[in-house]
């Protein structure tokens, strides 16, 4: 596996970009391209409400951290967890300032309900890489808090998801170093997309865009 230089590295949250789509991440992390709509507009709410500054909570054999930075080397990213949650244990490690062993788990707050895709746990298994590396611990699960029915679901991190984020992290610094936004099909998600304005999916399609243009054109016309 690569080791990258603290220079090379990349958002941690454009995981979760990459995975639903390969072409909103190119967009957003290499065109420097944004939009906002409820969906984004809502999640920011709510993670702005997780880690707006560095917090540590104790209680009891439970300790909290909040907005906790994180990076990994060998995936070349760096980031922000939500929440890191250190649990006392017989086994685990140790922390400055604490008595005892600490188990770490990381939780991400998402808005809505569980996702038919992996985005969400690509993004949350990055965070357990990263911590992994910071703390030189073992970390087989975390957990995915979503706003809309306020409950959690547990994500073991096995050995296919993680194969999967080292692909896509691989992936993400050949597009970056190339600079290249790639072409993807368009499907049901493109409706959902912050970007389809910017995006453009039906020009990925082998259209004319001469064509396409003059149709946008003539559908203007008529709304006048």
């Amino acid at each position: 596996m690569p080791r990258y230089e603290e220079e090379e590295y990349l958002l941690l949250s454009g995981i979760q970009h990459f995975e639903f789509c390969r072409r909103q991440w190119a967009l957003i992390h290499i065109e420097q391209q944004w939009a906002e709509n409820y969906r984004t507009t809502a999640g920011e709410l709510m993670h702005k409400k997780a880690h707006e500054e560095m917090s540590v909570e104790k209680r009891g054999k439970l300790l909290i951290m909040r907005g906790l930075r994180i990076a990994s080397a060998s995936l070349g990213i760096s980031g922000q967890c939500d929440v890191v949650e250190f649990h006392q244990r017989k086994q685990g490690i140790n922390l400055e300032g604490y008595d005892g062993l600490w188990q770490v788990v990381p939780v991400e707050y998402k808005r809505g309900t569980k996702k038919d895709g992996l985005e969400d746990e690509v993004q949350l298994c990055a965070q357990a890489i990263c911590l992994e590396e910071m703390f030189l611990t073992e970390i087989s699960k975390g957990y995915l808090f979503y706003g809309e029915n306020k409950r959690r679901e547990e994500v073991a991190f096995t050995s296919e998801l993680r194969s999967h984020v080292e692909e896509i992290c691989e992936e993400m610094h050949r597009l970056y170093k190339r600079g290249y936004t790639p072409k993807v099909k368009t499907t049901k998600k493109c409706r959902s997309c912050s970007l389809k304005d910017l995006c453009l999916p039906k020009l990925n399609k082998n259209l004319d865009v001469t064509k396409y243009i003059n149709d946008q054109i003539g559908e203007a016309g008529e709304g006048e």
